[in-house]
């Protein structure tokens, strides 16, 4: 395994890490989410231009425009959130309660 792609599946791995142990915060959270899809998108961008077609080159711009929109929704959820309850932290959210 090349130290390139050790690096990128480290940056993934701690991505999720973060993400499964470290749930205080819903900010938190979602920069865990936020590396994930940036790790994500380098790895299929270095995939196509290893593979030298023109058919896949648009997957990578696909990726990084949902991860902005899944960004910008998580960012509303967080005002909303804040705004409702008073802080982002994940404990006080009842995700059962209207």
């Amino acid at each position: 395994m090349s130290p390139m792609y050790f690096s990128l599946n480290s940056a993934f791995m701690l991505g999720l890490m973060g993400l499964a142990l470290n749930r205080y915060h819903l900010l938190s959270a979602l920069l865990c989410l936020e590396s994930m899809l940036l790790t994500l998108f380098i790895t299929i961008a270095i995939w196509t231009l290893t593979l030298n077609s023109t058919s896949s080159s648009i997957t990578p711009m696909i990726l990084l425009t949902f991860s902005a929109c899944e960004a910008s929704a998580g960012l509303a959820i967080l005002v909303a959130t804040s705004r409702s309850h008073g802080s982002d932290n994940l404990q006080n959210l009842n995700l059962l309660q209207c």
